[in-house]
């Protein structure tokens, strides 16, 4: 079996087994590895309920990634998250205690619930992939990934992400209510979940109890699908398309801050990814449409007069691609 043929088997079995506790949910999937193949970091928009972070977990145990995370709320401190120094009274020496940051996957949970300084604490360790505790830089582990979950903005005791945290995001995942038939799917498992006994007393399982802790795949594995990703070829016309996509968001009447150079790299980065997970050596142009809305929309603003209109950012950004079609 080629280099190929196991990277292939390899997120074949991702899926599989992702696919043992969360019901549909494909896209989802399809975008967290392509955040994990690109060292990109996601942002997953929806309501609480919808299984996002039993999906992460059920990721990290299947790649075999240290997993940490972080419920944000209103009087989180940035210690809490990237660590602290203590002091140590008996030997007046500080000692380093590292957060929660100091993971392969870390889960963001509810990020927009956090003030803007604690938002704030984690574009270092997202842009440079380190952390400055005190006088020390400590490196975080590779590889590293935020994957935050946000309520919608309109949610009362919520803090709209800032512009600067938001470009930090390759992708801005929104997430839909499961249709009838995965509904009725996902209580029938409940059902079947069982219950687990310990001691004189017993407590009813949850999905998270039935997530395998033995691996699909590791290191190496995950290693071999970053260097595929990374030779995933795109053309000079391609590169154009991106180019093109991009200053539309910035040229249109309607939009006030459109997408920054950050936003054409992520987009080919992210179809790279996308072309090796659909088993092609080379990115199309479905692969940046796809992608699009998820790469662009986060970064887009639009202007006042837009939004009187009622108007919307996914609106201007679907004629966008409809006229370069």
């Amino acid at each position: 079996m080629d280099k190929e043929e196991k990277v292939t088997e390899f997120i074949d079995k991702i899926r599989a087994r992702v696919g043992t506790v969360v019901v549909g949910q494909d896209q989802v999937v399809e975008r967290l590895l392509i955040a994990l193949f690109t060292s990109g970091h996601i942002l997953l928009q929806g309501m609480p309920g919808l299984a996002k972070t039993l999906l992460v977990n059920a990721l990290g145990k299947a790649i075999h990634l240290d997993f940490s995370r972080v419920q944000f709320t209103v009087d989180l401190l940035p210690a809490d998250i990237l660590g602290s120094e203590i002091l140590d009274q008996s030997s007046a020496t500080f000692t380093t205690r590292k957060g929660p940051v100091f993971t392969n996957l870390l889960l963001a949970d509810e990020i927009n619930r956090a003030a803007p300084k604690v938002q704030g604490a984690l574009l270092e360790a997202m842009q440079e992939r380190k952390v400055t505790l005190g006088d020390e830089t400590y490196r975080l582990p590779v590889p590293f990934l935020v994957i935050a979950t946000q309520n919608p903005i309109e949610q009362s005791g919520t803090f709209e992400l800032p512009e600067a945290q938001l470009d930090r995001f390759m992708l801005c995942h929104r997430l839909d209510y499961p249709d009838v038939q995965e509904e009725e799917e996902i209580l029938k498992r409940n059902l079947g979940l069982g219950i687990q006994k310990e001691g004189q007393g017993a407590v009813a399982n949850t999905e998270f109890d039935i997530v395998s802790d033995e691996p699909v795949g590791g290191p190496e594995d995950l290693t071999n699908a970053i260097d595929h990703t990374h030779r995933v070829h795109v053309s000079e016309v391609f590169i154009k398309h991106v180019v093109e996509l991009v200053g539309r968001t910035r040229t249109h009447p309607s939009i006030e801050l459109g997408g920054s150079p950050r936003a054409g790299i992520a987009l080919i980065k992210g179809a790279r990814a996308r072309a090796m997970i659909h088993g092609r050596n080379y990115a199309i142009p479905d692969d940046l449409f796809a992608l699009a809305e998820d790469v662009l929309l986060h970064r887009i603003r639009l202007n006042y007069e837009a939004l009187a209109d009622g108007l919307t950012a996914a609106n201007i950004l679907n004629e966008i691609i409809r006229e370069m079609g």
